[in-house]
């Protein structure tokens, strides 16, 4: 490349020395000049130079053409980030459209809400003046307070007498040669008329309640229905609780018994009561209202236990027996027991109930277990007819010495289960309980205890079964109950007295059971069967019948103005005793009852 440079370079030079030869004046004439080697050499170094000048220029031109691709490059990352800067603005762009959008949807909501908001606060305005002067509960301090109950207007007819109110007592149904059995009776009460205080507070994680309830089916030795009808007030219950937001609750006072079946868990208040109007229930039914400390816990609402100590007490019936025995006394009216109207048994313990209930999503189902303890007091020396027995010639033959206590445990088991079917508008139950000692706990009041001719308690097995078909709908609630209610035999021979005794002894006579005597003077004393008459019952069978009518529910209005219903309930029960050792020897009582009720509840 060199080599053609230096030939156009000298054939450039010699050019331009021909060129400026021939076109000069002089050069016509003169020769032209020999060349030399000077000149040679100053072409080379002419020509040197210029190859310099070019090699710098060829640099520069590099440089600058580094320079532009430099720049192409940077107008490109230029361009492309400016492309992605106007991507980001037209998504920026549309996003904001959007928000704009939602925001405006959400200004036309709040709009809509805010006229809402005004109707709904007009409306209340209006309710609270219309319910201004009933609340559905009063706010004392940090408590709530919710009254309660009913006002009954209630009657029933017997087609035999028992003398009672509405509540009926199953065990004293009339033999067929009672005076009664030929009379029927009718009483309209007011009495089961009830009200209930219910009191709420809330801590951190416990709440607090208290319930008190009430009516007016007590026994106070100046009452009457003659003229004022002024019956005392009676405690149903009366209880605190404190039920911890871990599934524990504790619960003291008086209250119906944990054997009691519950419609949800083992809550308080919760009480699966059959429907009827009786105040008694039913034959079958289990339960009691008495004073109990429980302590229940639940899992999950699908499982709970709980176990309890309740009040005591032993219901004993004898025959013949002699008087070496004691099991408690009278009320003493210093003591505030009712000293006209009750036997009070000295229990040497508490009753303690288990229970464990199970709802595992269709169906109720409890297990419970009952655990009695008696004791009575025995003299045996006080079944003597020798004066050389028991101390001596010099002692009376009847005395105290050697008396001492005696105690049996006592107790059962029983389980209760509940359907509903068809929506809950049907509701299936069944129930059952059997042990020993525990005829207090039904509705018929069986006695829990007999006594030996030793002077010893002798307790009585008895069974309680019962079964419940409901209908509900808004206006109706219809019921059939079937239950009865199962005493044994506990009898005994007494070998001084050459006589029978206990209960239910096949040796009993009954033949006055048939027969009617003549009353007590004063008009107010029905005659009595006499000693020939003993009918100690052996299973007593009851079927009920009724509706409840609900002509007017407040609980569907928009202000709860309470309930006002209707019901009417018949009954029939048949009362068969243990035979005897005459013939006829197995009398029976029979009773039909009709009862109304026309209540009003509270909201």
């Amino acid at each position: 490349m060199k080599s053609a440079w230096k030939l156009y370079a000298i054939l450039f030079l010699a050019t331009t020395l021909v060129a400026q030869t021939s076109t000069s004046p002089k050069s016509r004439k003169a020769k032209p000049a020999p060349v030399t080697a000077a000149d040679v050499q100053a072409l080379k170094d002419a020509l040197a130079a210029q190859q310099s000048a070019l090699a710098s220029q060829q640099q520069q031109i590099q440089a600058l053409q580094d320079e532009l691709r430099r720049k192409d490059q940077a107008v490109q990352q230029a361009q492309t980030a400016a492309t992605d800067a106007s991507g980001k603005a037209d998504a920026a762009q549309a996003q904001a459209t959007q928000q704009q959008q939602a925001v405006s949807e959400l200004k036309t909501q709040v709009t809509d809400l805010n006229t809402t908001v005004g109707n709904t606060v007009v409306s209340l305005q209006e309710t609270q003046k219309s319910v201004s002067d009933s609340p559905l509960a009063l706010h004392y301090k940090g408590i709530t307070v919710t009254p309660g109950g009913f006002l009954a207007a209630e009657f029933v007819r017997r087609s035999r007498a028992l003398g009672a109110d509405v509540n009926s007592p199953l065990n004293n149904l009339t033999m067929p040669g009672a005076s009664q059995s030929s009379m029927s009776e009718f009483f309209g009460s007011g009495r089961q008329s009830r009200v209930s205080m219910l009191a709420e507070g809330r801590l951190k994680t416990v709440k607090m309640s208290g319930y008190v309830e009430a009516d007016f089916l007590s026994a106070a030795v100046t009452s009457n229905n003659n003229q004022s009808n002024s019956y005392s007030l009676r405690q149903r219950q009366a209880f605190g609780q404190a039920a911890f937001d871990n599934g524990w609750s504790v619960t003291g006072g008086q209250m119906w018994s944990l054997l009691t079946e519950t419609k949800h868990g083992v809550d308080n208040r919760t009480e699966a009561l059959p429907m009827v109007i009786d105040a008694q229930y039913t034959a079958g039914f289990s339960w009691a209202r008495q004073f109990g400390l429980r302590l229940a816990k639940g899992f999950n609402n699908k499982a709970w236990f709980a176990v309890s100590m309740e009040n005591p007490q032993a219901t004993i019936t004898s025959h013949n027996n002699a008087a070496n025995f004691v099991v408690g006394s009278l009320g003493a009216g210093g003591g505030l027991y009712n000293a006209f109207n009750g036997n009070y048994s000295f229990n040497p313990s508490p009753d303690i109930i288990a229970k464990a209930v199970f709802e595992p999503g269709f169906g109720h189902y409890e297990v419970f277990g009952v655990y009695a303890r008696f004791r009575d007091r025995v003299f045996p020396c006080g079944d003597v007819t020798s004066t050389t027995l028991c101390g001596g010639s010099t002692t009376p033959g009847a005395n105290a010495l050697g008396a001492f206590s005696a105690s049996k445990d006592g107790g059962g088991f029983g389980a209760n289960a509940r359907w509903s079917f068809y929506k809950k508008h049907i509701d299936f139950g069944l129930h059952g309980f059997g042990g020993s000692g525990v005829g207090r706990y039904g509705s018929v009041g069986l006695p829990d205890a007999s006594i030996r001719a030793n002077g010893k308690l002798n307790l009585i097995k008895s069974y309680q079964g019962l079964t419940t078909l409901e209908w509900h709908s808004p206006k109706w609630d219809v019921y059939l109950n079937a239950g009865a209610e199962y005493a044994s035999r506990a009898a005994d021979f007494d070998p001084v007295t050459g006589k029978y005794v206990g209960y239910g002894s096949p040796f009993f006579v009954n033949t006055s059971c048939f027969t009617e005597t003549l009353p007590g003077s004063g008009g107010f004393s029905p005659g009595s069967l006499g000693s020939n008459c003993t009918a100690d019952t052996r299973v007593l069978v009851e079927g009920s019948s009724g509706f409840w009518f609900k002509f007017y529910d407040g609980s569907k209005d928009k202000v709860n103005r309470g309930r006002m219903q209707w019901g009417l309930q018949y009954s029939y029960v048949t009362r068969n005793t243990w035979s005897g050792a005459s013939s006829p020897n197995e009398p029976h009582g029979l009773d039909g009852m009709v009862f109304s009720s026309f209540r009003y509840y509270l909201p």
